[in-house]
């Protein structure tokens, strides 16, 4: 097998930005180094148009930027499988917003397929085995090997005669609208830089009290310059779990880290020292500093609206089945306690409270107010 066109240079970009705006509609991918070090990047493009595939190399130093009005154009459709962590990355390092989306993954989702990820699509559609090997690959390193690059190849070749599978399935089930609006939703994630700190981000951080968290901050923020400074993602340097029960039960000398699941006597020998540090630091936070999560707003204790709440997760259960779907693809938990506590009386109640998406409201609108 031949291998794509690898575009290094702006004059190249340009010129492929061009070409590409004479198609109705392309496939697009890239690849990330978000497992290798700290600051991630995405490191290859692809593109199938036609028959013909191309990769481009941001990190050959190609300024991008000639692919903006085409990937904003709607009139020019871009196929995705999984988009959203990809529109995240484009709009963050190229400024590339993404109109005229259609993603394979969500349209899946909407069909009611069990398994959605790539290869097992490619497998039940195509009879394809893609090898699964470089999804963790380092895509910083040059020169790329002959299998990256056809494995890269390999993830927009065949995206085109999938869509048009599953378009046909899913006007056969009447759910085009319902995926249309799901891509014009996605179209607009982004990356934001979240403020405070950063143990009140960290997932399992709210089961531990102010003076833990105090530690945990301070162990955060020295993994996080260690990750820095070796260029590195943080769970290469210690992971979430270990400083989690580090900051829960800090023990009182170096020695006693060994008892700390995930730390070793390697890392003992490493960074021992600078860890005792870090907890002696959080111990050391005054009072009135130590970090504290919001005030949640909560419902006052009302029976009612628990058992509305029941009785729609059983409504959904319903749905779910009727309509052959993962009941959280039809609709999410927040969205039924968004519902349940107001209490809607009718369809325009309903409709205000903003909640739910079009196709939702249209689709299961009527049924949803006779189960509350």
């Amino acid at each position: 097998m031949s291998l794509p066109q690898i575009l290094t240079t702006t004059a190249e970009v340009e010129d492929f930005a061009a070409a590409l705006a004479g198609y109705k509609s392309i496939a697009v991918d890239l690849e990330a180094d978000s497992m290798h070090h700290y600051q991630e990047k995405v490191c290859l493009l692809q593109f199938t148009a036609g028959k013909e595939t191309v990769l481009i190399d941001p990190l050959a130093g190609a300024d991008l930027s000639s692919l903006r009005p085409l990937m904003a154009n709607p009139g020019v459709r871009k196929i995705f499988h999984a988009a959203d962590y990809d529109i995240r990355c484009l709009a963050r390092d190229f400024a590339i917003e993404i109109s005229g989306l259609f993603d394979t993954m969500i349209s899946c989702q909407f069909l009611g397929e069990e398994r959605f990820g790539l290869a097992d699509i490619l497998g039940k559609y195509f009879g394809l085995e893609l090898d699964k090997q470089y999804q963790r690959a380092d895509w910083t390193l040059r020169p790329l090997r002959r299998e990256m690059i056809l494995y890269a190849a390999g993830d927009t070749a065949y995206l085109h005669p999938l869509v048009e599978i599953l378009e046909e399935k899913l006007a056969a089930l009447g759910r085009i609208d319902w995926v249309a609006e799901e891509f014009t939703l996605l179209e607009q994630a982004r990356f934001y830089e979240n403020e405070g700190p950063l143990c009140l981000r960290l997932k399992g951080a709210n089961q531990l009290k102010p003076r833990q968290l105090a530690i945990l901050e301070e162990l955060l923020q020295w993994r996080d310059a260690e990750a820095r400074r070796r260029n590195l993602p943080h769970y290469k340097v210690l992971g979430n779990k270990s400083l989690l029960m580090l900051s829960s039960q800090p023990p009182t000398a170096v020695h006693g880290l060994v008892a700390i699941e995930g730390i070793s006597p390697r890392l003992v020998e490493r960074y021992g020292k600078a860890l005792m540090q870090a907890v002696e630091r959080g111990q050391a936070v005054e009072e009135e500093r130590l970090p504290r999560y919001a005030p949640r707003l909560r419902h006052e204790k009302d029976p009612a609206a628990e058992k509305r709440l029941l009785r729609l997760k059983d409504w959904r259960k319903k749905q779910a089945r009727k309509y052959a779907l993962d009941p959280g693809v039809l609709i999410n938990n927040a969205s039924l306690e968004q519902i349940a506590h107001p209490h809607p009386q009718n369809f325009e109640q309903l409709e205000n409270l903003g909640v739910l998406k079009k196709w939702q409201l249209k689709e299961l609108g009527t049924s949803l107010l006779k189960a509350l």
